[in-house]
């Protein structure tokens, strides 16, 4: 299966808000100030090492390089890296109409993780999974890995 990942307010959270990882040590904590959702870690790896795919899908501008260099300090490597440059070029293209702000069908990912009731909406309507979470939730883990169970016995993965 494949399965991707919001950034902000989905995989990236305030320490305010939520439980997070341990901060990055110095000097990486300043070239990268995200701070990851408590789980987040153990739970990719735990979808890679059952034979899962896992991309970030984010509307944010920040780089591919930036992404997984960022990650590569939690020992996360992702399998694709799409960000709102390449969803522009590969999904709005030259259409006219207005695309959804993300379209995970395009690329093949049977579930995606995100906090925006909008891309749930938008998932109805173009006819793709997705996944919502919010705020500080110590199952959201748990919950993702019971779904995508649940999808795996829908589509006979």
């Amino acid at each position: 299966m494949i399965v991707s990942f919001d950034l902000d307010d989905t995989l990236f959270v305030s320490p305010l808000t939520h439980e997070t990882e341990k901060a990055l040590s110095f000097p990486f904590n300043r070239l990268y100030r995200e701070q990851l959702r408590k789980g987040t870690i153990s739970l990719i790896h735990q979808l890679q090492s059952q034979g899962d795919k896992v991309y970030v899908y984010t509307t944010s501008y920040r780089s591919e390089s930036y992404i997984r260099n960022l990650f590569h300090h939690y020992g996360i490597q992702f399998d694709r890296i799409i960000n709102g440059a390449v969803h522009e070029k590969e999904v709005q293209g030259k259409k006219s109409e207005a695309m959804p702000s993300k379209y995970p069908s395009r690329y093949r990912i049977d579930l995606h993780i995100d906090d925006d009731k909008s891309v749930m909406e938008n998932g109805k309507i173009y006819g793709f999974r997705v996944f919502l979470i919010g705020g500080q939730d110590d199952a959201w883990a748990a919950k993702i890995l019971m779904e995508l169970e649940r999808i795996r016995k829908l589509s006979d993965f």
